[in-house]
């Protein structure tokens, strides 16, 4: 057990500076192409200023989502509409707009109104059109 011990402690010895006179491959970088590797990738990064907008504009798509689901979700609910798969709703910054087919002049309205109702709406452009099955 002695000797394994010696053998071992021997080797390892003779291992170390082996291992710390090994030279450095050539392909590193230098400190200098280092430091130009760190601005070059800073440049790329989007400041303090960017961010916030970009923040600035998810809040706000996710706001308009919410609010397009919300109406979707209203006109949905309502009996007389329940039916009518061709409205198609958009919202930005609280402002609604539908847009596609309806059969009759009261569905319209009624959309319309069923919109501008749904908590968060300032307001609602009514570009549906009225088109008669037929």
């Amino acid at each position: 057990m002695m000797k394994t011990l010696i053998a071992a402690a021997v080797a390892t010895a003779f291992a170390i500076p082996a291992f710390a006179q090994q030279k450095p491959e050539q392909n590193l970088p230098t400190t200098q192409e280092r430091a130009q590797n760190r601005e070059t990738v800073q440049d790329q990064l989007p400041t303090a200023e960017e961010r916030a907008g970009n923040r600035r504009e998810v809040s706000r798509s996710a706001a308009g989502a919410a609010l397009t689901t919300k109406v979707k979700t209203a006109l949905a609910s309502d009996a007389g509409l329940r039916t009518m798969t061709s409205i198609d709703v958009d919202s930005a910054d609280g402002v609604v707009t539908l847009k596609g087919k309806v059969d009759s002049a009261d569905a319209k309205k009624k959309a319309g109104e069923i919109a501008t109702k749904v908590d968060g709406v300032k307001s609602v452009k009514n570009q549906l059109r009225v088109e008669k099955k037929g």
